[in-house]
């Protein structure tokens, strides 16, 4: 449903973005005529058309290179706000250094936008002279519809990136979206939904209760009160470059890419969804979306009689054992017709408790229960609990992706793909060095949970490990996200981890640059100059609570070892070292270097008193 969304947006918003309007009956027309607005543009004859045209392609440029820009300096403002600030600068260099008048036709630069006493003026009457008609709740729905699955997304996804794992309560966040809604109608505005763009921007900054959201509402009715004039000189083809990088993050061919591994039969249902919602609507997209997962679901397990003959009853069994822990049996089949009944026993249990989930006597599990499940078991990690899975040891896969639907008839054998080049190297090296190398993905991510750079991030898989035999020295390639939806960025790097026989003070050390000089201002106070050596304190930013610890751990040995090597990030849990450098994948060169580092390193820090 969002990929066909985004194919709307993208459809619509690309021809302005180009500068070239057109007026077409459906979303398919608009995709079609693409690439005849992309032939029209080197055929302008208005030099104002093709002004705006160039104005929407370096906006687009900017959306799409600033995620594999990994400069801080340029990271200080997101892409959104690159455009607004060079759309308004290059108006002024026009107004005030050419003394030219601005070279896009005023047609495609937002208008002004109304004063108050305009606003107030301007509400309308409500009109409820159609709401006998088909049409006005067929709009209903969809609105209802759109709102509301949009919202519980963003809710679940900001409940991912919440550090302290909380559940949103989203009975009473829908709620409030439908009471906003309706004020908003009354005034004539547009329906109210959560967005993820703005959530992960206070989550990434902070946030942690709703005075985030009163702020940033606060700015951004204070930047259109102070600024709405430098509004209008923004072309409107930029900002439609936004709409159209959106609208294909929504349905890249990534999230094909992503739905082929998880199961070919999620493609399936994934184009019925979209093209049905394409050429008919959003409701009879759904509708049809749920009736092939349905049939899809009956074909894989070649029995309807244990869909119709099940899904009425009574599922699932949830008691406390003697020993404490929650024991939970579902049987029969669980999937999105059901799940609702296993939800509702999960979430009575504390999420510091010890959960155990037994599926042997389920015949069928599909993907929209695994992924929840996953959900589930994060939150109750973060929280102190546990929560496993057990019983799925006799269900077959047809893929190796952990949410691939199982069923307990023979599945697909899981294919152990070759070492690349870069894999066996790797394995040389661990030889080289009297380490052992395992080249897949492993579930031990817990030692990253305490480390602060991971406390905003979602670690998605560590693979590629060079560690000892008691693992104290681990070297290793890292994917994570930060963000969610259209806000998510994917990082992999490489990193070390180092454990020592001694308590550590907490503390993080990088190299000393503007953005560490702006946390100064904000109240992430430098430690102060290590005593005798000022040119440390000037090159390196070390920040931490226990100001005397880390002064007294950072000796003269460790401190001229800093001075004379490359600069690398580090930061210490209390317990062991976590180094890196930059945020990608490191170089057979730039591992070997890594490990000499941090063997060095180990040393000196193993024999400091």
């Amino acid at each position: 449903m969002l990929a066909a969304i985004g194919l709307i947006i993208l459809g619509k918003q690309f021809h302005i973005m180009l500068g070239n309007r057109l007026d077409l009956d459906s979303s398919i027309d608009y995709l079609l005529a693409i690439p005849q607005t992309i032939i029209g543009v080197f055929k302008y004859e208005d030099i104002q058309l093709t002004h705006a045209a160039i104005a929407g392609v370096v906006a687009l440029l900017i959306m799409i290179f600033y995620g594999k820009i990994r400069n801080k300096y340029f990271k200080f403002f997101p892409a959104p706000m690159w455009i607004v600030v060079i759309s308004i600068a290059t108006s002024y260099f026009y107004e005030l250094v050419l003394k030219e008048d601005h070279p896009i036709a005023n047609e495609y630069m937002i208008p002004e936008i109304p004063s108050g006493a305009e606003i107030v003026t301007s509400i309308p009457v409500p009109d409820f002279g159609l709401m006998g008609s088909w049409a006005f709740w067929a709009s209903v729905l969809s609105l209802t519809l759109i709102a509301s699955i949009e919202s519980l997304l963003s809710i679940k996804a900001v409940d991912q990136l919440d550090p302290q794992k909380r559940r949103s309560n989203v009975n009473r966040d829908l709620k409030a979206l439908g009471l906003a809604t309706i004020s908003s109608g009354f005034l004539g505005g547009l329906n109210v939904v959560t967005v993820i763009a703005r959530s992960s921007v206070n989550v990434n900054n902070g946030g942690t209760n709703r005075s985030s959201n009163f702020a940033h509402a606060m700015f951004l009715v204070s930047f259109v009160w102070l600024f709405s004039s430098q509004l209008t000189r923004i072309p409107l083809p930029a900002l439609m470059a936004i709409l159209v990088y959106t609208g294909y993050k929504l349905a890249s061919p990534t999230l094909i890419k992503k739905l082929f591994t998880i199961g070919k039969e999620q493609l399936i249902i994934f184009f019925v969804t979209l093209l049905t919602t394409l050429f008919i609507d959003l409701i009879t997209g759904i509708i049809a979306g749920i009736l092939i997962t349905f049939i899809i679901h009956i074909i894989l397990n070649r029995n309807v009689l244990l869909f119709i003959q099940n899904l009425l009853k009574p599922n699932v069994l949830m008691y406390k054992e003697s020993k404490g822990n929650y024991y939970i049996s579902v049987k029969h089949f669980c999937t999105f017709l059901n799940f609702y009944k296993l939800k509702q026993q999960l979430d009575l249990v504390p999420e510091d408790q010890d959960v155990v989930l037994d599926l042997s006597l389920c015949q069928f599990v599909d993907h929209t229960v695994l992924e929840n499940l996953n959900g589930y078991q994060s939150v109750f990690h973060k929280r102190g609990g546990h929560f496993e899975i057990i019983g799925l040891d006799m269900h077959g896969a047809e893929s190796d992706h952990p949410f691939a639907l199982r069923k307990l008839i023979p599945g697909i054998s899981f294919i152990t793909a070759n070492l690349t080049k870069r894999q066996n190297t790797l394995q040389e090296i661990a030889e080289e060095f009297d380490m052992t190398y395992a080249a897949e993905k492993t579930q031990d991510e817990d030692f990253l949970d305490s480390f602060k750079y991971f406390q905003f991030k979602k670690v998605e898989r560590v693979y590629n490990r060079i560690f000892n035999n008691g693992k104290q020295f681990k070297i290793f390639d890292i994917h994570y996200s930060e963000g969610e939806f259209i806000t998510k960025a994917d990082v992999k790097t490489t990193m070390l981890n180092i454990k020592v026989n001694r308590i550590l003070p907490e503390f993080t050390l990088d190299r000393e640059g503007f953005l560490e000089r702006v946390y100064g201002l904000a109240g992430f106070k430098d430690i102060p100059p290590i005593e005798n050596h000022s040119d440390f304190s000037k090159r390196f930013y070390l920040l931490g609570e226990d100001t005397h610890g880390i002064q007294d751990f950072f000796n003269d040995d460790l401190v001229r070892f800093f001075e004379s090597n490359p600069y690398y990030h580090i930061e210490s849990d209390g317990h062991s070292l976590l180094v890196f450098r930059s945020d990608r994948t490191a170089g057979i060169k730039e591992i070997k270097a890594l490990i000499d580092f941090g063997k060095r390193l180990h040393k000196i820090v193993q024999k400091a008193v």
